[in-house]
């Protein structure tokens, strides 16, 4: 049977604003390795995705080239919307690598990202790897998946996306500091308890040289206390990537 034109556009507009939803979600989806990934990779994975949800495709009509565009900017910001809400879960841990790097001496021990091949601070690095090893283990793009397919019955492409909801992503990035530094209080705490006990042995005794044991002392006790609170820091991803998932539910159910 010979498949008419119309039929044709309206398939290619369905699978246009699906990939585009998708592709947006991908900017800012925190898996390793997509950000050094080659940009044509990048795109396939979001076609390969967009096609694989063939099923829930929409029933679009014919869009002229105005339709077109004002549906595919409402659905690059609900994608780019899904993909922040994901990613500040990444960005607290970030952060409260940058504060421990700063408080425990790591911050002129720098070493390539194998994420981003850029010049990063060792800590940074390795909650930067934590993060997205917890990222599968709790499942997260599994359930951003089946939100993306979800939207796509609740908000069908091509309907309008009025962003009431995106409102959310502002108080929950107000949320990446306090997180952040939750992580790095427990070391910043038992640092500052060794600075205060450098400083008192010292006093008792000015003869005592401690300034020179001061650093490498601080280095190895952030080191080890973090060791010790990896499983503190697994429960707090877990609670901060609830809070991210209402987010992003409320997003995909406005």
């Amino acid at each position: 049977m010979p498949v008419e034109a119309g039929d044709l556009l309206r398939s290619a507009s369905g699978f246009a604003l699906v990939l585009i939803r998708i592709a947006g979600m991908f900017v800012f989806l925190p898996l390793p390795g997509t950000r050094s990934a080659p940009p044509v990779a990048r795109i396939m994975l979001a076609a390969i995705v967009a096609a694989a949800m063939r099923p829930l495709w929409p029933e679009t009509g014919v869009l002229t080239g105005g339709q077109l565009l004002v549906a595919a900017a409402a659905e690059t910001a609900l994608g780019l919307s899904i993909g922040l809400a994901a990613t500040v879960i990444e960005e607290a841990f970030l952060l409260g690598a940058q504060i421990l790097s700063l408080q425990a001496g790591y911050s002129f021990a720098t070493t390539i990202d194998p994420t981003s091949q850029a010049d990063s601070g060792v800590l940074q690095v390795f909650m930067g790897l934590m993060s997205g090893l917890l990222f599968f283990s709790f499942g997260l793009h599994v359930f951003l998946m089946r939100a993306v397919a979800e939207s796509l019955v609740t908000m069908p492409p091509g309907t309008g996306w009025h962003g009431n909801s995106s409102a959310a992503l502002i108080p929950l990035a107000g949320e990446i500091f306090p997180t952040g530094l939750r992580l790095a209080m427990p070391v910043i705490a038992l640092l500052l308890l060794v600075d205060v006990s450098l400083a008192l042995l010292g006093r008792i005794n000015a003869q005592l040289q401690l300034l020179s044991l001061a650093f490498p002392a601080k280095m190895a006790v952030g080191l080890g206390v973090l060791a010790g609170t990896t499983a503190m820091a697994a429960a707090l991803y877990q609670q901060f990537a609830a809070r991210s998932l209402e987010v992003v539910r409320g997003l995909i159910r406005n």
